[in-house]
């Protein structure tokens, strides 16, 4: 009979130690604590982009070219008529 009623005893015990666990702290269900203690919403589906490579172009310096009209020739810097 001891044996019996501490088998009970064990039982009855172990099933109440297996309550519900309380993940949302008081909150209620579809919330949760912030940081300050306060109830806060859970938020929606949270995405991660993936991250963006950004490769600048090479700079390429090319003198101007020297256009000077019909008639004159590029000669000691400056457009010179022929």
């Amino acid at each position: 009979m001891k044996t019996l009623f501490a088998a009970a005893v064990l039982l009855a015990g172990s099933v109440a130690g297996f309550s519900a666990a309380n993940a949302a702290d008081g909150c209620g269900p579809g919330l949760h604590r912030g940081p300050y203690g306060g109830c806060r919403v859970n938020g929606g589906v949270v995405m991660v982009a993936p991250p963006v490579v950004v490769e600048r172009p090479a700079v390429v310096v090319v003198p101007r070219g020297r256009i000077c009209p019909y008639g004159f020739v590029w000669r000691y810097g400056r457009c010179r008529p022929i």
